[in-house]
């Protein structure tokens, strides 16, 4: 994951500009331009859960069944329709008839290998999430049948997330592990350039099966790191839209009758990351007194200027199953520094690994830096570029580290699986957290069919974390973007979906 913003790029968008703006600004009338502030890293949708790669590819993927625009309902994709059998064991989809973007047809064969396949890939990160599954066929072309291990509340939900998308057999296979690079699928886009560090380029897809869409005609993700720097080329008219708009500029950016800032509903979290091999962080009184010693309330004033809230739980604010009085620390700087004495622990230094050039970053790592020194811990902050902070987090490379989590499905079991189970290749979010009674209760709360039950379940596993400090729990956040005022439906659903196919710009 390497990033490098290209200075040609745009010099050469600007001196297309002056020359014939007439004529360029009416032809380019179906193009959305994007600054973004990470670039991606692959296209295999099996293969990632970083969310730059996840939100373009859901562009130009689909999947059996997606999620509706609040991200509370299932609706139909690729699958018409579908039947559960009594027993809950067997999922039988009927397809529509679509396309791939290379033209050939989407065939009942292909869902059976592309479901397979994040099931036993090795390296696939959400590979857990389809281990109900035990047998995948394709009785005829138009239709698939599942057949589950055991009943599995969270299945549907888990065939609408991006690790599910419906992939080609024969373009995977003639691609090989190029395939993230050179992409097939069947959504409203298609991938047409990928200048890596740079510029991402889709265009429609002639294929598509929704009539009447996309409306747009090409979409370009521009990789523009500096969240300052974002937003001024939203304002010169450079790009159309921009993401993570800094907090403390939001309320500027409101007044300005030329752009529209969309503040829309999220499943984020951003929290701090603790490596529980890193002695003496593997000391739950140690890591407690860290939690204990950070000031969130003051950390969601100055970073989030108000927009966000405290957070309580993993979970996310209002979602599936969230306790809302899952007991949290109260901010105790003597109390801190009394449990660091209790556990033995004196002149404690810590590498603090954080992305630099983001502010929320930066302004974090200042004010942990300062309520962590009050209690005699020496932070080291470790600035380093995106693709190399998220390297050394999966790496084990550091102590403490800044990060946010998006949940993918409605269903509390993605997060549950990924975050704490202690699954041996994500290693609960590269934390190496491991407490083997929140395993065992991840594991049940994810076939358990009484919802009362299973939320008894969901609620004892957010106490457990919250008193081990699996991590540090920061603060809730809506999306932030803004787009230019005649950009319409650039908005992202609670799972961070942008939905671009029913995007324009007029």
């Amino acid at each position: 994951m390497k990033f490098a913003w290209k200075h040609a790029l745009l010099a050469a968008g600007l001196m297309l500009g002056l020359a014939g703006w007439g004529a360029d600004r009416a032809a380019a009338a179906g193009t959305l331009t994007i600054a973004r502030e990470q670039d991606s890293t692959t296209f295999d949708p099996a293969k990632t859960i970083l969310a730059p790669d996840i939100w373009v590819l859901t562009q130009f993927y689909s999947t059996l069944v997606r999620s509706d625009i609040t991200a509370t309902k299932i609706l139909p994709d690729l699958a018409e329709s579908w039947t559960i059998s009594p027993d809950g064991k067997t999922y039988t989809f009927k397809l529509r008839a679509a396309k791939f973007s290379d033209g050939s047809p989407v065939q009942a064969s292909d869902v059976v290998f592309s479901l397979k396949r994040v099931r036993d890939m090795k390296d696939a990160p959400l590979r857990a999430l389809f281990s109900p599954l035990d047998q995948a066929e394709a009785p005829d072309p138009a239709t698939v049948v599942l057949t589950l291990k055991t009943p599995s509340p969270p299945f549907l939900a888990t065939l609408a997330m991006f690790a599910a998308s419906i992939l080609p057999e024969k373009a995977v296979t003639a691609a090989g592990d190029k395939f993230g690079e050179q992409p097939v699928g069947s959504g409203a886009f298609v991938l047409r350039e990928w200048r890596r560090g740079d510029t991402v380029v889709l265009e429609r897809n002639p294929n598509f099966w929704e009539p009447g869409l996309p409306k747009l005609d090409r979409i370009e993700w521009k990789y523009v790191d500096n969240d300052n720097t974002r937003v001024l080329k939203l304002q010169a008219g450079e790009v159309d839209a921009a993401t993570f708009i800094p907090w403390n500029q939001i309320k500027q950016l409101q007044a300005d009758p030329k752009l529209n800032v969309q503040l829309d509903n999220s499943t984020r979290l951003d929290h701090i990351l603790i490596n529980h091999s890193h002695k003496p962080l593997d000391n739950k009184l140690v890591r407690q007194a860290l939690n204990t010693a950070i000031d969130q309330k003051a950390i969601v004033d100055v970073v989030t200027s108000g927009f966000g809230t405290v957070a309580n739980s993993f979970f996310p604010l209002n979602g599936v199953d969230y306790n809302p009085d899952n007991k949290n620390y109260a901010h105790d700087p003597a109390k801190a520094k009394a449990m660091l004495e209790q556990a033995g622990v004196k002149n404690l230094k810590l590498d603090f690994v954080i992305v630099a050039g983001d502010s929320s970053h930066e302004q974090i790592a200042v004010l942990v830096k300062d309520q962590l020194a009050k209690i005699g811990v020496e932070l080291n902050i470790v600035k380093l570029e995106a693709g190399q902070q998220w390297d050394a987090l999966v790496a084990g490379d550091y102590d403490l580290g800044i990060m946010w989590w998006l949940n993918d499905v409605s269903d509390p079991d993605e997060k549950a699986q990924f975050c704490v189970s202690g699954d041996p290749e994500n290693r609960s979010y590269y934390t190496n957290y491991n407490n083997p009674e929140v395993s065992v209760l991840v594991q049940k709360a994810a076939v358990e069919l009484d919802p009362a039950k299973r939320k008894e379940m969901y609620y004892k596993i957010q106490a457990i974390a919250k008193d081990d400090v699996h991590w540090i729990d920061l603060y809730y956040s809506p999306f932030r973007n803004a787009s230019r005022s005649n950009v319409k439906g650039f908005v992202q659903d609670p799972l961070g979906r942008y939905a671009l196919e029913t995007a324009s710009v007029e």
